[in-house]
């Protein structure tokens, strides 16, 4: 095996291992085209034709990645709205007075600034957190499962 041959095995290695220390599946997609380099060599190809060949296998791969389910960038959720960030999201409290779609309520044993959602009545006997803005709840009226919203 000539000194090519080695440059594509210890490439694709080394990339194979800093895939595994990122988790990340685009360097195991380079990775592949460095092992399409590989298969140009054993088949006696010129060095150019190698690269040629590892770079279009890398970049397919990882167009196909980028396209998959895997390379999809998650959406950044709001995490004053995210339940799974707060898990105060979705408890409920009553509020005995509003005064201008504010007001001061206990909840976990503090007491509160709440502020009710656009649309929301003020006038419900029970509420449910929809968000936490610092320390100020936006909360709504609660509903029974199952029963309409209304705008």
């Amino acid at each position: 095996m000539g000194p090519h041959g080695v440059f594509w095995w210890i490439g694709a290695g080394v990339l194979i291992v800093a895939e595994l220390m990122t988790g990340t599946f685009y360097l195991l997609m380079i990775a592949l085209g460095f092992l399409a380099g590989v298969a140009a060599y054993e088949l006696g190809a010129p060095l150019d034709l190698q690269l040629m060949c590892a770079a279009l296998v890398a970049l397919i791969a990882v167009i196909v990645l980028r396209r998959s389910r895997f390379g999809r960038r998650r959406r950044m959720v709001d995490a004053s709205t995210d339940p799974g960030v707060n898990l105060d999201i979705g408890s409920t409290l009553t509020v005995a007075a509003w005064h201008e779609g504010r007001a001061r309520s206990m909840y976990r044993g503090a007491e509160w600034d709440v502020e009710l959602a656009p649309g929301e009545p003020d006038n419900a006997p029970l509420y449910e957190i929809q968000a936490v803005r610092g320390n100020c709840l936006i909360v709504g009226a609660h509903r029974a499962a199952g029963a309409p919203r209304h705008a």
